[in-house]
């Protein structure tokens, strides 16, 4: 754990510091915009930051993902992206907002959550491609994981925000 970080739901007032960290997170600025599309068309579910000494450090946003099991819809989450300051990467930030996400969205009564990422720093966290590999999915592959914290479809048509399109 790191002595003093806070982390809390984001601000309006923190979304131009967020920008800077997702684009110097990523080396590009594509993530950053994915960001405030998400929160544009109404798509951003829960959006965290974390600060150390009053600066921002890191960033989690899960947006609503759509789950075509015909006939019906099921209302799952996306993990896209998570940032962390490059000079803290390494430090347990992205452990912090991912563990308090997880915590708040199952308060919540989420019970689905896909990321598409590195399997070997999400398995830590419990998101399985063996949970997702069932999915038809545009982003089907290795990286595609997911994790339950409950009753949830085993298979479907994943939909992603439209933001994800313009990757």
């Amino acid at each position: 754990m790191i002595r003093g970080l806070v982390i809390r739901e984001a601000e309006s007032k923190d979304h131009l510091a967020i920008a800077k960290l997702v684009e110097a997170a990523f080396g590009r600025p594509a993530e950053a915009r994915l960001v405030e599309k998400l929160r544009e068309d109404g798509d951003m579910v829960l959006e965290l930051v974390a600060t150390n000494a009053g600066e921002l450090v890191g960033h989690i946003a899960f947006s609503r993902l759509d789950i075509a099991v015909e006939p019906d819809h099921f209302d799952a989450l996306a993990l896209a992206p998570m940032a962390v300051a490059p000079d803290r990467q390494g430090s347990g930030v992205g452990k912090s907002l991912l563990e308090n996400a997880h915590h708040m969205l199952e308060e919540r009564g989420e019970r689905l959550c896909v990321v598409l990422g590195d399997p070997a720093y999400y398995g830590r966290f419990g998101y399985t491609h063996d949970r997702a590999s069932k999915f038809e999915s545009d982003y089907q592959g290795p990286a595609l994981q997911a994790l339950a914290w409950g009753e949830a479809p085993q298979k479907g048509r994943l939909t992603h925000p439209g933001a994800f399109s313009e990757l």
